[in-house]
């Protein structure tokens, strides 16, 4: 698909330069240095060779086929050089220049017109404002970085190029090979999306890792990654994700929502392997290139002091992986091999004057346990410790059967053991902590891996309902959408709505209330009133018709007073709800992913503690279920500390459902329902309040 970008058979460098230091220059002397087999055009009006090839005024003078024209002019003349460029057939064109969009709108209007002159000749575009590219497998080096890099299997593309020199270094001093490096710069054509596509097909590469500080498109990100993870590990670095500038949302979700949030969602939903800075980039990259999966969530530690083996211990645990138990035979076998002081509980212990030898022993038995998933092997420099002959026998004796990850802890005495390790193919990282994170997102990958088919379920509901009551207030301007509609829209949805009507008088509330029976829960309606218990605009448990009485006119003496100018529509008077556990679930619209659902436990749990997980739409059963169990306070659904527990795939269905309408209905930007009260196993879930928020209907323009 970018046979030129990625394999030419020739490349001209335009701007080409004799002085040493110049752009021109070192990327026609990366070129010559790599080993390039292909035809290497240098271009440059003062003619003459440069080494030792003929140096031609313009792309039009060499008589030959060009597949590649790397631009290193002024931001002035690359348009005229990549007209040249594509009159020349060229497929690919990678423009170093800066100068472009990242300017200002002068320097947006240059590049709109460099990709427009591109697409129309057919030429796919890398760039501008890019640093190249690296292809070791074809021994190109079409960039300006430092040095070419060991051929190996991961492929780097980065969205700043100086991310990708550091990369480079990386890659250098943890002796990592690389495939392919790509500096994607300001994506005036190709883009991140256009790496995962191709990268997914390269057969030398393994795994995909990549720096992104925007993302073009939602839908075809996600599309382009999952496809690519399905195939391979893809891992990325994601920067520019605060929420500053962002619009206050009016409901909780959209607060607790952000840049950062839908690109989490998205990377979930898509397999990604996310790596929260520079260094957990290589971290996980070094082991999904060197290991395999682990098959399930059971670490097992190898260490030669106490210390360090219950520091990995507990950071197995509070990572969600757990502490595996040797099987009887393993146990009995190592037991065998190891002193008498030596503990083969796990951590295993094989004591401070430990040889390769008892590393062996342990390595051996972990391997061969079936109830063993993942292997950790600690050393820590003691006296008698041979940091570089025990990672020898560590790595003559792996059998490629789980993965195993190594932690030499310490500075110069263990450093023969960590160049050792390096060279063996063994990751090793400088601190427990560090190795088991990499642990856990290789598991969540497997896991991911190895997921069900994607099954959305469709519930049959009343869409005409809902498509009246959202096409009238968008009609009207009035966005917000209180109670009694919102409550009108999720019933519609097959959500659980118990009786209640809107009253205009204390009267009419009284006649409401013993209608539907006593006790009632009494709220202002108003599209001015978000927080109605702030204000004394709730009263719950109102037991008799004169205390329906009382509240009403209570709630209007108040509101006079505390809300003069809001718009009150009247009181809602609804039957009261049996107690249960509340929760909140909801749904923000990001622009660039679509509708975010979210689900977590009310009070403290949201307002406090932020204890809440998000999901993009659409969901299925075990997405919302895995929703539920990503939360801290999942244990409180399952009946903890004397509740029952609360019926958890009616939650997942509430979320399917949230899932269906905010998918069916675009026009609703934000949607709120907190709380939502659950009960025990068999019972309907029950909307308690509710509300939403609606998009601006967009005015089509008049045509004559």
């Amino acid at each position: 698909m970018l046979e030129k970008l990625f394999a030419p058979a020739s490349v001209a460098v335009v701007g080409a330069s004799r002085t040493p230091g110049k752009v021109g220059h070192d990327i026609l002397a990366n070129l010559v240095a790599s080993g390039f087999p292909g035809e290497i055009i240098p271009v440059n009006p003062a003619g003459g060779t440069m080494f030792d090839r003929q140096v031609v005024a313009k792309l039009s003078d060499y008589r030959g086929p060009i597949d590649q024209v790397i631009i290193v002019v002024p931001n002035q003349y690359v348009l005229e050089v990549a007209r040249e460029a594509v009159a020349k057939k060229a497929g690919a064109i990678v423009v170093i220049t800066a100068g472009f969009r990242e300017t200002g709108e002068e320097g947006s209007r240059l590049q709109y017109q460099l990709a427009d002159v591109c697409r129309r000749g057919g030429a796919r575009l890398l760039g501008p404002n890019c640093l190249g590219l690296i292809n070791t497998e074809a021994k190109l080096n079409s960039s300006f970085a430092g040095s070419m890099p060991d051929p190996g299997t991961i492929a780097v593309f980065s969205q700043s190029g100086a991310l990708c020199t550091a990369m480079l270094d990386m890659a250098k001093n943890r002796h990592i090979g690389l495939s392919k490096l790509i500096s994607i710069g300001n994506k005036a054509d190709l883009t991140e999306i256009d790496m995962l596509m191709a990268l997914a097909r390269d057969k030398q590469t393994r795994v995909i890792v990549g720096y992104l500080e925007d993302i073009s498109s939602g839908d075809e990100f996600i599309k382009a990654a999952e496809e690519a993870s399905s195939r391979k590990p893809v891992i990325i670095l994601k920067s520019g994700t605060t929420t500053a500038g962002q619009k206050a949302a009016a409901s909780h979700t959209g607060v607790l929502s952000g840049a950062d949030t839908a690109y989490g969602a998205a990377f979930k939903r898509s397999g990604v392997c996310r790596a929260e800075t520079f260094n957990a980039l290589f971290d996980y990259a070094t082991a999904f290139n060197m290991q395999p999966l682990p098959k399930g969530d059971r670490v097992l530690i190898i260490t030669n002091a106490g210390g360090p083996g219950t520091m990995a211990a507990d950071a197995v645990e509070k990572s969600g992986l757990r502490v595996a138990v040797l099987d009887r035979n393993a146990s009995t076998a190592l037991r065998a091999e190891l002193p008498p002081a030596a503990s083969i509980a796990n951590p295993v212990d094989v004591l401070g004057d430990a040889g390769p030898d008892r590393y062996v022993a342990a390595l051996l038995a972990a391997q061969q346990d079936s109830k063993v998933d993942a292997i950790l092997v600690l050393l820590t420099p003691q006296a008698m410790t041979r940091p570089k002959e025990t990672a020898q026998a560590i790595i003559a004796n792996l059998d490629g059967s789980k993965p195993v990850l190594a932690s030499f802890m310490g500075g110069r005495d263990v450093m023969p053991g960590r160049e050792e390790l390096a060279a063996g193919g063994l990751p090793d990282y400088e601190s427990p902590e560090r190795a088991v994170t990499v642990l856990k997102a290789m598991y969540d990958y497997s896991v991911w891996r190895d997921r069900p088919p994607r099954m959305v379920t469709r519930f049959p509901v009343n869409r005409r309902r809902v498509e009246r009551i959202i096409t009238r207030r968008q009609r009207t301007g009035r966005l917000q959408l209180g109670e009694v509609r919102a409550k009108n829209i999720l019933r519609a949805y097959g959500f659980h709505v118990l009786e209640g009507r809107l009253a205009t008088s204390a009267a009419e509330a009284v006649e409401i209330a013993r209608f539907i029976g006593f006790p009632v829960a009494m709220k202002v309606v108003s599209p001015n009133i978000i927080h109605k218990t702030d204000l004394g605009g709730v009263r719950l448990e109102v037991a008799t018709g004169q205390e329906v009485e009382d509240a009403y006119d209570l709630m209007m003496l108040r509101l006079g007073k505390l809300a003069p100018r809001a718009v009150i529509e009247g009181v809602y008077v609804e039957k009261m709800a049996d107690p249960g556990l509340e929760v909140i679930v909801g749904m923000t619209r990001d622009p660039q992913f679509g509708p975010m659902l979210m689900f977590g436990l009310g009070g403290i749990f949201v307002e406090v503690m932020k204890d809440v997980t998000f999901h993009l739409a659409p969901i299925t059963e075990d997405e919302a279920i895995q929703m539920l169990k990503s939360t801290r306070s999942y244990e409180m659904l399952k009946g903890k500390r004397g509740r029952k527990e609360a019926d958890i795939p009616a939650i997942a269905m509430a979320l399917q459902r949230i899932s269906q309408l905010t998918t069916d209905f675009p026009q609703i930007q934000e949607l709120d329902i907190n709380p939502m009260i659950v009960g025990e196993i068999g019972t309907e879930p029950v909307v308690a309040d509710a509300r939403m928020t609606l998009r601006e209907l967009k005015v089509q323009p008049h045509q004559e």
